[in-house]
């Protein structure tokens, strides 16, 4: 079995559901219906310096806040999928328009709509709150939670591990 550590040289691209991963899982609602959520910087400062050196990024939600969309853009990610129904469509539709194999995608989920496009990415990984049946497909259990830095933990890992973090394109925004 390839370890964790070997598989980040492999990964081209990362992909992160959104509600229990770049949030705390709690959906903050206004007396007029707006949903609102948090996320780390932290997390969306990798994302961004991923994006900038050239690793394609996906978002797949199930959630219907359309809000989601304009904190990813600015960040550098393009392929943003709310709504989401079937996760496994978007995935398929990410790997096609920027010609990877699952096993070059890294994904990110926290709960059982994730479960089926974790058996088919090339790494799972999953924050430390994530389901319990997702910790057991899980490749890595970040040991933080959801919102709480955890996809800065894997963006990190493999972009030190590809020799690809603190390039000079870290030092400015």
């Amino acid at each position: 079995m390839v370890k964790f550590k070997e598989k980040l040289k492999n990964i081209k691209a990362f992909v992160f559901d959104v509600d229990g991963v770049w949030t705390n899982g709690y959906v903050y609602v206004d007396g007029t219906g707006l949903q609102m959520r948090t996320t780390n910087t932290k997390d969306g400062y990798a994302v961004h310096y991923a994006s900038k050196i050239g690793y394609p990024i996906g978002i797949i939600t199930g959630g219907k806040c359309k809000s989601v969309i304009g904190r990813f853009q600015d960040l550098g990610v393009h392929d943003v999928y709310i709504e989401a129904c079937d996760k496994m469509v978007c995935f398929e539709d990410f790997l096609t328009k920027h010609n990877l194999k699952p096993k070059e995608v890294m994904y990110m989920g926290d709960d059982i709509p994730d479960m089926r496009v974790m058996k088919r990415c090339g790494l799972k990984v999953c924050p430390a709150d994530a389901a319990h049946e997702i910790k057991e497909i899980a490749d890595y259990v970040s040991d933080r939670a959801g919102g709480q830095g955890c996809v800065r933990d894997v963006v990190e890992q493999t972009l030190r591990a590809q020799d690809n973090w603190l390039r000079k394109e870290a030092y400015v925004w």
